[in-house]
């Protein structure tokens, strides 16, 4: 996509699909932050915090451990992560990520369609030490750090209307979304 951020990417009606994510977690969850690293001004508009990784070139595992942090500092127990280049994941997903933390005793539930969708989790602040030991190890890979604290991953079904965790990476994926948005998919 040239760079850049691909949450600030137009999708449909002057927005952006930062907004769409913003308005599917926002009933979800009790607060949200963003994670980004560079000029946090960029984001000014939404008026939301902006976490920076405290763990430099560590990738996604990075930006996790910083919500863990804020979230902690919140007085949260859990942390909901989702990536920025995918506005149309189930409106449900935090409860059902839940109940399969519920049900399966580990620390982190990741969704699942026909392969795992690891940044989109539900992760217990309290892995936040392990997380920072595992990244100081060199661990960069979510599923293998997630995996080593009896994840359990979380079906979700793709059904009529799409992957609910179809992600935008070319510039055909980015019409393939504008037009969903445009049928009703995710605004």
């Amino acid at each position: 996509m040239g760079g850049g951020d691909k949450c600030l990417l137009p999708l449909v009606g002057g927005r952006v699909v930062l907004d769409a994510i913003i308005a599917r977690l926002a009933g979800q969850v009790d607060c949200l932050a963003l994670n980004a690293n560079g000029d946090a001004a960029r984001f000014g508009a939404w008026a939301l915090p902006v976490l920076q990784d405290s763990v430099a070139d560590a990738g996604p595992l990075a930006g996790v451990l910083a919500a863990m942090d804020w979230a902690a500092a919140q007085g949260c127990a859990r942390v909901v992560t989702v990536a920025g280049d995918t506005p149309f994941f189930p409106d449900d997903l935090v409860a059902q990520l839940a109940a399969g933390l519920a049900a399966g005793g580990g620390g982190v539930a990741m969704a699942k369609t026909d392969r795992v969708h690891p940044v989109f989790a539900l992760w217990d602040v309290a892995l936040a030490p392990a997380l920072r030991s595992a990244l100081d190890a060199g661990t960069r890979r979510v599923q293998d750090f997630a995996h080593g604290q009896a994840a359990v991953e979380v079906v979700f079904p793709v059904a009529g209307g799409g992957d609910p965790f179809f992600n935008i990476n070319t510039p055909e994926d980015l019409v393939r979304a504008q037009a969903r948005a445009i049928a009703g998919g995710g605004m």
